[in-house]
């Protein structure tokens, strides 16, 4: 085993290289300056198809492409693009790839929360340098969006809505007029052509602190929403779960319905709705993403591999759907239970499932 495939999640610019230098080496569209590859090309880096250059161009988001070319075309223009929407809809992801694409790197990154500072964001120093020979260019520790600024490329700010108001103004003068000053040097950086932001924030975690009116004026805000049907988002968690880090993903038989399965449940437990309509179910506080459905699978997919026949089925999902649906006790139980009383009792298609969650002598208990 090299070193390199001992990582566990390799940047993008890394792990698509072929990709990229391909699409890069056939490049004939408009590219803005600065930009690693056209938004055409970006466009069909992220949504794949066609081979160029004997390369094969994977796609790396299942969605809407006005939504890819909304944000693509932001990233163009002289405005940041926020990425916002609830847990699990593919919003860091989409700012990754789209980096990676359009800078050629990921490097650039903050990962927002209440301890961000404004040196996390900008630069800070290095004290014992400045101790010894006070404020000078040496001293001076640039962060994530200070180099972006020099290289002319995107940074991204994970959590936005995380980073604590005061710090967030930091960025209110840096998007209007796209520089940085550095008082104690009397220095100014001023930001290459394609240098831009992609911020992500959740609209559904609570306890975090609200964007001023005056930051989100200078973001473009692109909403990424849950798939519109079961077969959209069955699609993207199987085309994920093809994924070469997913251990036994060739080994394990993984069938179309249980797939189906998890995605049904997920889906009905957040739209407190049966799938035809016809029943009224009660929603679970937690988020029941794509990407919980992902993770949840994944885990069926090791448990099968590890201590299973390599065929994922109603026993593995059993032990896997109880713990990743009720994450809060007191508000996800009882939708859970009654889901299992009033729905998965009455699908005699599914009644393996229910019996292996305890059936009817769980629901007596």
């Amino acid at each position: 085993m090299t070193k390199e495939s001992q990582i566990l999640r390799e940047r993008k610019e890394n792990l698509y290289k072929d990709e990229l230098d391909a699409l890069q080496k056939n490049d004939k569209g408009l590219k803005p300056e600065n930009w690693y590859l056209s938004p055409r090309a970006v466009l069909q880096f992220i949504k794949g198809g066609g081979e160029i250059g004997g390369v094969n161009i994977t796609p790396k988001y299942i969605g809407n492409s006005h939504l890819v070319e909304t944000a693509i075309a932001t990233l163009a223009t002289d405005r940041a693009l926020l990425l916002t929407g609830v847990p699990g809809t593919a919003k860091s992801w989409l700012a990754e790839h789209l980096s990676a694409a359009v800078s050629g790197k990921t490097s650039h990154l903050i990962q927002g929360s209440s301890a961000t500072a404004e040196e996390d964001l900008l630069f800070g120093w290095n004290y014992a340098s400045l101790i010894a020979k006070g404020p000078s260019e040496e001293a001076l520790v640039p962060g994530p969006v200070y180099r972006a600024m020099e290289a002319g490329a995107i940074c991204r700010i994970e959590e936005l809505s995380r980073i604590p108001a005061m710090i967030q103004d930091n960025l209110l003068s840096l998007l209007s007029e796209k520089v940085i000053v550095v008082p104690e040097l009397q220095l100014e950086v001023r930001a290459r052509k394609g240098f831009n932001i992609i911020a992500t924030s959740n609209d559904k975690d609570k306890g975090t602190y609200p964007l001023s009116d005056a930051l989100k004026r200078r973001f473009n805000t692109v909403r990424m929403p849950f798939p519109d049907t079961l077969e959209e988002e069955v699609d993207i968690v199987s085309f994920k779960l093809q994924s070469d880090t997913v251990q036994f993903s060739d080994e394990v038989e993984l069938s179309r319905k249980e797939i189906e399965r998890v995605v049904q449940v997920y889906r009905e437990l957040r739209s407190g709705q049966t799938l035809d309509g016809k029943q009224k179910i009660s929603t679970t506080e937690s988020v029941l993403s794509t990407a919980e459905a992902i993770s949840t699978l994944e885990h069926c997919i090791y448990m099968a591999g590890f201590f299973g026949n390599s065929k994922v089925g109603a026993r593995e999902l059993a032990a896997t759907l109880p713990g990743s649906i009720v994450k809060n006790p007191d508000k996800d139980e009882k939708p859970w239970m009654d889901y299992k009383r009033l729905v998965l009792a009455k699908r005699e298609e599914w009644k393996d499932l229910y019996d292996e969650l305890g059936g009817d002598e769980r629901m007596k208990a």
